[in-house]
């Protein structure tokens, strides 16, 4: 069994975590592709990041 790193809630479904996505338009280019942030639904901790397919 999977837990939160911070509150210790045990992650077994996908609705414990959240997967938020990023804005990539930070600097002087738009990202081509997509950020995003899985974190805890309990307490909000990130869990992991990742990168998404081409943005549309």
């Amino acid at each position: 069994m999977v837990h939160c790193p911070d509150c210790e809630t045990a992650l077994a479904d996908e609705s414990d975590v959240e997967f938020v996505e990023m804005d990539a338009t930070t600097g002087f280019f738009a990202a081509s592709k997509r950020f995003y942030l899985v974190a805890c639904t309990e307490c909000g901790a990130a869990i992991g990041s990742g990168v998404a397919g081409a943005k549309a």
